[in-house]
């Protein structure tokens, strides 16, 4: 079930929250917990309910063994653990990949298996693993069955994250928490789902088609103009930033509604000044993981200069796998690195023989967001194409390389240029020059912590500061009527892109 669509809003979220709202009156914090689990393992069976056998199993064999290494710290159980959930991911998510690349590269025939993704278990699989080693580095002291199965299957971030840890969330399953301030919290929560929904189905929805019409056109070995290739890249560029920014809202709003609050996600990437503060902002509960469980225990930056950065373009290959099976995650991961280790190698110069250049500051804040944004761009051009041929294509077309003999033209693609442009032009002035929800809601802790990482680098950003009143309130209805209306509008329902990760 998508966030975004008319299910969601008429038919599951009213009676979830009126049914959590009965219980909070009569001070149920048990059956507040499994009120909660019930609609959250709904919320997944309206994809697949044979699924939810694997999400149960899933948790029901990870609880065990935490209870296990709670009993006695033993590190085969520990290893099993890992390697359980390691193994259940790499079958379902990694098989027919695998089956893939050994018919083509040995020549054997092989049959692929055909198995169908279970929704989030990128996502339930990282948060248990963590779980396991926080349970065998004894940070967690104590922690009971429902309280668990909440922690994994909690509906707002089951889905597509953020990858919450233990300590995010499960001390704040406790009445004291839901009975907090009631109507803050929703209207703090409905107004960030609102944010969200907009950004969804209107910015990204919106530039959605320039995209997949031209990454269609390279993936069909059509060539494409160098104005349809940086439109298309473009078009992706922020497709994929106001999906993934709009879900993370919804997400912190929905949690929100309930008195929750869950840990920051998303913090206007396409305002970082280098690659390594990109990853900063963008996923953060993705980098922190793979920070703290893969790049640290590989030796981090431990391991002298050709090890630090050996283990970093390991992290980076890695955390691209983790988006999909397939070489083009691999290669965006690959390019991250590379552009981390250069990110790195160039600082590490700066400092050691001094070759900082005496330029305006204004200018060197431009050249560093050009070169990062252009780096991020050329990235994504992988990871949306489908195939190498189709991204290597768009490639080419992006610096003019293409065959100029048969190139498809930009009106075949791109019938509106000129509002595509203006559309574009907007997006970018709004990544850039507007705070983020969050910045928007900081007054009222809408993410766990505070908030120490968001700087007030937004030209008056006071002003736009949210608060509970008439004016925001008719803004929120007036930008949640836009987005239902271009809702009833869509002739087909989008899902959100890291729903296939």
């Amino acid at each position: 079930m998508v966030f975004s669509s008319l299910e969601f809003i008429y038919l599951f979220l009213p009676p979830v929250l009126i049914g959590f709202l009965v219980l909070r009156h009569l001070k149920l914090e048990s059956a507040i917990i499994w009120w909660l689990i019930a609609t959250s393992v709904g919320f997944y069976a309206w994809w697949s309910p044979i699924h939810v056998v694997l999400l149960i199993g899933s948790v029901l064999v990870n609880y065990a063994l935490h209870r296990s290494l709670m009993r006695n710290r033993n590190k085969t159980v520990l290893v099993i653990g890992i390697i359980g959930n390691l193994s259940l991911l790499g079958f379902f998510k990694y098989a027919d990949f695998a089956i893939q690349n050994l018919t083509f590269a040995l020549g054997w025939e092989l049959t692929s298996l055909g198995i169908v993704l279970p929704l989030a278990i990128s996502f339930f699989t990282f948060q248990q693993i963590s779980f396991l080693l926080d349970t065998w580095s004894s940070k967690i002291t104590a922690c009971d069955f429902k309280r668990y199965v909440l922690f994994v299957t909690f509906f707002p971030q089951l889905i597509a994250g953020p990858i919450v840890l233990q300590k995010d969330t499960i001390p704040q399953f406790q009445l004291a928490v839901f009975r907090n301030r009631l109507w803050l919290n929703l209207m703090a929560g409905s107004t960030l789902f609102i944010i969200g929904l907009f950004k969804k189905i209107v910015l990204a929805d919106g530039i959605a088609p320039v995209a997949n019409a031209v990454f269609a056109a390279a993936d069909g070995g059509q060539s494409i103009s160098t104005e349809a290739a940086w439109l298309g890249t473009l078009a992706y560029s922020f497709q994929i930033y106001f999906d993934f920014s709009g879900y993370c809202d919804m997400a912190l709003g929905l949690a929100r509604l309930f008195g929750i609050r869950l840990p920051i996600n998303f913090n206007s990437p396409y305002k970082a000044l280098s690659i390594s503060d990109f990853w900063k902002r963008w996923h953060i509960t993705l980098s922190r993981f793979l920070r703290d469980y893969l790049y640290i225990p590989l030796g981090g930056n431990r391991s002298g200069y050709l090890g630090q950065h050996g283990n970093l373009m390991i992290t980076m290959l890695l955390g691209g796998l983790w988006h999909g099976a397939g070489w083009n995650f691999i290669i965006w991961g690959g390019l991250h690195g590379a552009y981390l280790i250069i990110n790195h190698t160039w600082r590490a110069a700066v400092a050691q023989f001094n070759l900082g250049v005496k330029l305006p500051l204004v200018v060197t804040t431009f050249l560093s967001w050009g070169i990062t944004m252009l780096a991020i761009m050329l990235a994504w051009v992988f990871f949306r194409a489908e195939t190498f041929g189709g991204a290597w294509m768009v490639a080419e077309a992006l610096v003019g390389l293409q065959d100029i003999q048969i190139v498809q033209t930009t009106t075949d693609l791109v019938p509106d240029v000129s509002f595509t442009e203006f559309l574009l032009a907007l997006m970018i002035l709004i990544v850039t020059c507007l705070p983020n929800s969050i910045e928007l809601v900081r007054n009222y802790q809408p993410v766990i912590g505070t908030l120490r990482e968001l700087k007030d680098t937004t030209l008056g950003i006071s002003k736009f500061a949210w608060r509970p009143s008439p004016k925001w309130g008719v803004t929120a209805c007036v930008a949640g009527s836009v987005a239902l209306i271009q809702l009833y509008r869509l002739n087909d329902l989008t899902e959100f892109i890291y729903f296939n990760f």
